[in-house]
Protein backbone atom coordinates (compact mmCIF):
# COMPACT_ATOMS: atom_id res chain seq x y z
CA UNK A 1 0.00 0.00 0.00
CA UNK A 2 0.82 3.35 -0.69
CA UNK A 3 0.22 6.75 -0.51
CA UNK A 4 -1.47 8.56 -3.41
CA UNK A 5 -0.90 11.65 -2.60
CA UNK A 6 3.10 12.06 -2.63
CA UNK A 7 4.68 15.21 -3.66
CA UNK A 8 8.35 15.73 -4.40
CA UNK A 9 10.08 18.40 -2.82
CA UNK A 10 12.75 18.74 -5.71
CA UNK A 11 10.54 19.91 -8.12
CA UNK A 12 7.29 20.58 -6.42
CA UNK A 13 5.30 18.31 -8.71
CA UNK A 14 2.82 15.24 -7.41
CA UNK A 15 4.04 12.12 -8.25
CA UNK A 16 2.00 10.25 -10.50
CA UNK A 17 1.58 6.31 -10.53
CA UNK A 18 0.86 3.97 -12.71
CA UNK A 19 -0.47 0.36 -12.12
CA UNK A 20 0.67 -2.07 -14.26
CA UNK A 21 3.25 -0.21 -16.01
CA UNK A 22 7.70 0.18 -15.85
CA UNK A 23 9.02 2.93 -17.44
CA UNK A 24 11.33 2.00 -20.39
CA UNK A 25 15.03 1.87 -19.65
CA UNK A 26 15.83 4.92 -22.32
CA UNK A 27 13.72 7.33 -19.46
CA UNK A 28 15.54 10.36 -18.64
CA UNK A 29 15.38 13.61 -17.20
CA UNK A 30 14.57 15.37 -19.76
CA UNK A 31 11.75 13.40 -20.99
CA UNK A 32 10.14 13.65 -17.62
CA UNK A 33 10.42 17.39 -17.37
CA UNK A 34 9.06 18.35 -21.00
CA UNK A 35 6.07 15.71 -20.89
CA UNK A 36 4.87 15.65 -17.18
CA UNK A 37 1.74 15.34 -16.22
CA UNK A 38 0.68 14.77 -19.75
CA UNK A 39 -0.17 10.84 -19.98
CA UNK A 40 -0.79 10.69 -23.65
CA UNK A 41 3.01 11.89 -24.31
CA UNK A 42 4.41 9.64 -21.44
CA UNK A 43 2.64 6.35 -23.07
CA UNK A 44 5.79 6.53 -25.53
CA UNK A 45 8.17 5.06 -22.85
CA UNK A 46 5.28 2.77 -20.67
CA UNK A 47 5.97 -0.79 -20.90
CA UNK A 48 2.76 -2.74 -19.49
CA UNK A 49 4.04 -5.43 -16.95
CA UNK A 50 1.16 -6.97 -14.56
CA UNK A 51 2.06 -6.35 -10.87
CA UNK A 52 4.53 -3.15 -11.48
CA UNK A 53 3.76 0.43 -10.82
CA UNK A 54 5.64 3.46 -12.39
CA UNK A 55 6.14 6.56 -10.83
CA UNK A 56 7.43 9.85 -11.64
CA UNK A 57 7.92 13.87 -11.19
CA UNK A 58 9.24 16.08 -13.04
CA UNK A 59 12.85 15.25 -11.84
CA UNK A 60 12.87 11.50 -10.68
CA UNK A 61 11.00 8.16 -11.96
CA UNK A 62 10.85 4.86 -10.82
CA UNK A 63 9.78 1.45 -11.52
CA UNK A 64 8.69 -0.74 -8.75
CA UNK A 65 7.52 -4.26 -9.49
CA UNK A 66 8.25 -5.62 -5.67
CA UNK A 67 7.30 -4.48 -1.99
CA UNK A 68 10.03 -1.51 -1.79
CA UNK A 69 10.43 1.09 1.02
CA UNK A 70 10.69 4.39 -1.20
CA UNK A 71 12.13 5.97 1.67
CA UNK A 72 15.29 3.99 1.82
CA UNK A 73 16.17 5.43 -1.60
CA UNK A 74 18.51 8.72 -0.49
CA UNK A 75 17.87 9.96 -4.24
CA UNK A 76 13.85 10.29 -3.68
CA UNK A 77 12.67 13.64 -2.71
CA UNK A 78 8.90 12.16 -2.27
CA UNK A 79 6.67 13.23 0.88
CA UNK A 80 3.20 12.76 1.85
CA UNK A 81 1.07 15.12 0.53
CA UNK A 82 -1.16 14.65 3.26
CA UNK A 83 -5.06 13.62 3.10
Amino acid sequence: RTCDQLRCTACDFRVSLFNDYTWDQSCDYLFFRNNMPELSKLRAKMIKKKGARAYACQCSWRSIDELTDLQTDQQLRWVCGKH
